[in-house]
C-alpha cells in the first residue's frame, strides 16, 4: 500500500455505500500493516478522534494523525497484533456529502487468536470525489450502530 487513496474504489457504477464500505475495508487493511504513513489518506483534514484511552482528539493535519496512530501502532504490536478486520458493518447516509457507519473492530493476535473488539462509529465526509472519515469513535461493542 503506496498511502494513496485512489479513485479506483470509486468506479463508475458504485454507489456511495459501496465506496464507503470499500473505503472502510481499504483503511482496516492499511491499520493492518503497521505502516502510520498509510493511515493519514484515510482521513480528511481536519478530523476528529473520540478514544477511551487519550479522550476527544482534535487532528488538524495529517502530521497530527501520523503522530496519533504511531503510538497506537505501537502498542497493538506490543500486544502481538497481527491484524484487523471491520465487521457487522453498517452504513447510513446522512447527505450528499456525509455518510455514518457503525460496526465492530476485531483486532487478532499473530497467533491468530482474537485480541480484542471494539465499537466503532464513523463519520465519512466526502470531498472532490473521494469519501474521507471526518470524525472516528471507539466505544463498547454493545453500544454498535445498527443502521438501515
Amino acid at each position: 500500500m503506496n498511502g494513496v487513496v485512489t479513485n479506483a474504489c470509486f468506479a463508475a457504477g458504485e454507489d456511495d455505500k459501496a465506496a464507503v464500505t470499500r473505503v472502510l475495508t481499504d483503511y482496516y487493511s492499511a491499520v493492518s500493516t503497521l505502516d502510520v504513513q498509510a493511515i493519514p489518506p484515510y482521513f480528511h483534514e481536519p478530523s476528529v478522534l473520540i478514544v477511551p484511552v487519550g479522550g476527544v482528539i482534535a487532528t488538524p493535519t495529517h502530521a497530527a494523525i501520523t503522530a496519533v496512530f504511531a503510538g497506537f501502532m505501537e502498542a497493538l504490536q506490543a500486544r502481538g497484533f497481527a491484524r484487523t478486520e471491520l465487521t457487522s458493518l453498517h452504513v447510513k447516509r446522512l447527505g450528499a456529502t456525509t455518510m455514518l457507519a457503525g460496526g465492530i473492530a476485531v483486532r487478532y493476535k499473530t497467533d491468530g487468536q482474537e485480541l480484542d473488539r471494539a465499537g466503532v462509529t464513523y463519520l465519512l465526509h466526502k470531498t472532490d470525489s473521494i469519501w474521507k472519515i471526518a470524525v472516528l469513535v471507539v466505544h463498547d461493542v454493545d453500544s454498535v450502530l445498527r443502521l438501515e
